[in-house]
């Protein structure tokens, strides 16, 4: 007794031990075991009944392809393309998710509209609410973050059905793919191109048309080729008549050379020349002038001399002697003569001159008229190249404008394509697989409950005996009262002796 005095006087301690704390919890057991087992069954209950599951899949932002530009020259690739996406493009591409349009395409697709909660069957609600509803739903279900250093955007959905949790990111997956078609895609273009085609190749066929008929009527397959071909010959026809003027001039004076040369040498020449006496001429002389004499002999003998006949006489006889002397120094020349070569070869010259100076004169005329019809015909292949060129030049510009809307429609026809097939520059990376398996186990929804069933119950038992006004240890009597405790007996003693009695 006296040793439980001495310790009844022990100085009170101001620190609160793990012994107070397990007093407190032995005398609050029933609340700490009630309270626990309330929150851990509730707990346990619930991941029970709302077992969820989440499918996932991602999508890449990438720059995959350039869409055909809307402008009247040629679609160029760029040198230089960055393939990286700024964190600006991502974020974008990953706020497209929450369009409200791309959700209410997703509702009406996946059929979340027919899930109605209890909540709605009770207060019936419109159609319109229902959809609101929905929206609201999916929304909140919907998470959608774009994945750090990377260009992916993870898209996830909770719901307590594997199957629709993969119907609704399917439905999302191609309704997204179309917002992006309709946001980044300008629409039209493969009907506009097309549009284009046709009426270009309308313009083509018509400028063929108009070539061909110019063709036709003026006979050219070629206008400039021809017309540089006739002044070719224009060129070479003009320097054969210079050269043809130069001849007739060379032959003219020529001929008027050989003329006169021709005046100046004789026919012939004489190659022989022999002198010899006319022995016939003088015996006929001789006797004559024998017969004169005697015949002045018998006129002698019948007149005199001074008789006329015997005076004609003495003249014939004085003639006839003088011719034979003269004939005595002049004897007989006898020459032979042939063609002299320079006349006839000058001749021969002169005659080749005068024909060819002739020729020369109607090759002259038929050059004049050559070159008047090469004038002629480059004059007018100068127009039809002229306006043959003005036609290639429009058929070249309806050709190109052809090719151009072409190569344009085909652009779009790829991209059209190319969206239609998913290749576009927002690409499905992860498509969404049904989850085998729930997005908590039940092992973790039990270890959770009993942790918050452990908090709980501690806190209330904690708070319970916080606001117990009951004295229940030594030294709260001894701080309340200012009192010394003698002697302390256990609850539990005093509760039996109680029973006892």
């Amino acid at each position: 007794m006296h040793g439980e005095l001495q310790l009844a006087h022990r100085p009170v301690e101001a620190l609160f031990t793990l012994r107070d704390l397990a007093a407190v919890f032995f005398r609050r057991k029933r609340i700490f075991a009630v309270t626990f087992g309330l929150v851990f069954g509730v707990g346990v209950l619930y991941g029970f009944l709302t077992t969820s599951y989440v499918a996932q899949m991602k999508f890449l932002v990438r720059r995959g392809r350039i869409d055909p530009v809307v402008s009247p020259t040629q679609t160029v690739a760029p040198l230089l393309q960055s393939s990286g996406v700024s964190e600006e493009e991502l974020n974008s591409a990953a706020a497209l998710f929450r369009d409200e349009d791309v959700l209410r395409e997703v509702i009406t697709r996946s059929g979340l509209v027919k899930n109605r909660s209890w909540i709605s069957w009770l207060e019936r609600e419109s159609e319109q609410e229902q959809n609101q509803r929905a929206l609201y739903r999916l929304s909140k279900r919907l998470d959608v973050q774009p994945l750090r250093k990377s260009q992916l955007i993870s898209v996830s959905y909770r719901s307590d059905d594997p199957k629709l949790a993969t119907a609704v990111l399917e439905s999302l997956g191609d309704a997204y793919l179309g917002r992006q078609m309709q946001t980044q895609r300008p629409r039209g273009q493969s009907a506009f191109f097309e549009e284009q085609v046709s009426i270009s190749r309308s313009e083509l066929q018509r400028a063929q048309e108009e070539y061909e008929q110019f063709t036709r009527s003026k006979g050219v397959v070629s206008a400039a080729l021809e017309r540089d071909l006739t002044l070719q010959r224009l060129s070479e026809a003009q320097a054969g008549d210079f050269a043809l003027q130069a001849s007739i001039a060379e032959t003219q004076g020529r001929l008027q050379s050989l003329g006169e040369k021709l005046q100046q040498l004789p026919a012939r020449r004489v190659t022989q020349v022999r002198n010899s006496d006319n022995s016939q001429l003088q015996e006929k002389l001789k006797s004559k002038l024998l017969e004169l004499e005697l015949r002045r002999t018998q006129l002698l003998t019948k007149f005199q001399s001074s008789y006329r006949l015997v005076q004609e006489v003495d003249q014939q006889i004085a003639q006839t002697k003088t011719t034979l002397g003269a004939e005595n120094f002049t004897p007989l020349r006898d020459e032979v003569t042939e063609d002299n070569p320079d006349f006839v070869w000058a001749n021969s010259e002169h005659v080749k001159a005068g024909v060819e100076l002739q020729a020369l004169r109607s090759r002259e005329i038929v050059a004049r008229q050559q070159l008047a019809k090469y004038q002629t015909k480059a004059q007018q292949l100068t127009s039809s190249a002229i306006k043959q060129g003005i036609l290639e030049r429009k058929l070249k510009a309806a050709q190109d404008k052809y090719l151009l809307y072409v190569g344009k429609h085909e652009e779009a026809r790829i991209g059209d394509a190319l969206d239609q097939t998913g290749i576009l520059n927002v690409a499905i990376a992860q498509p969404p697989y049904e989850p085998a398996l729930p997005s908590t186990s039940l092992w973790v929804t039990a270890c959770l409950s009993f942790l918050a069933a452990s908090v709980i119950s501690t806190g209330a038992v904690c708070v319970v005996d916080y606001f117990d006004p009951s004295l229940r240890t030594a030294a709260e009597i001894t701080a309340l009262l200012d009192v010394p405790v003698l002697a302390s007996l256990p609850v539990t003693a005093v509760q039996a002796k109680l029973r006892a009695v």
